[in-house]
């Protein structure tokens, strides 16, 4: 009984901390999730920029009282509904942006790409302009 108890609380700490995926599994996963393989490599380096891979991430507060969630950051000014119910642009939780489960995370971020491109992303135009990341092993 003592072991079913512990496995359940690992299980629950297990899911609140999140994923942080190696570089080939977040490849893995855009992929599965549809992302173009031709603007792999600058998914990556936004993704490695923003959240460092991380599912769970939520950035600080931001000057505008706003705040960025999961693995691409979004933010909850436009994109998501910081109450129970799913709402803003993404129509989503800014809870469901921070499961390991990342299909409405990647659904919100084509959205926002297909709006307003990379350049929606301060990780991206920061650091990814130009040099990025090796993927070929991949």
């Amino acid at each position: 009984m003592k072991l079913i108890i512990l496995g359940v609380a690992v299980a629950i700490l297990a899911t609140c901390e999140g994923v942080t995926f190696t570089r080939c599994q977040l490849v893995h996963q855009l992929r599965k999730h549809g992302f173009p393989e031709a603007k792999m490599r600058d998914w990556v380096c936004l993704v490695e920029n923003e959240s460092s891979r991380t599912t769970s991430k939520v950035g600080p507060v931001n000057s505008n009282r706003s705040r960025d969630y999961g693995l691409f950051q979004i933010n909850d000014k436009y994109w998501c509904s910081n109450t129970k119910t799913p709402g803003k642009d993404c129509n989503v939780t800014c809870a469901d942006l921070l499961t390991d489960d990342i299909t409405k995370a990647a659904s919100c971020a084509k959205k926002i790409f297909q709006r307003h491109g990379f350049n929606a992303w301060y990780g991206w135009k920061n650091h990814c302009q130009g040099a990025l990341p090796d993927i070929s092993k991949c």
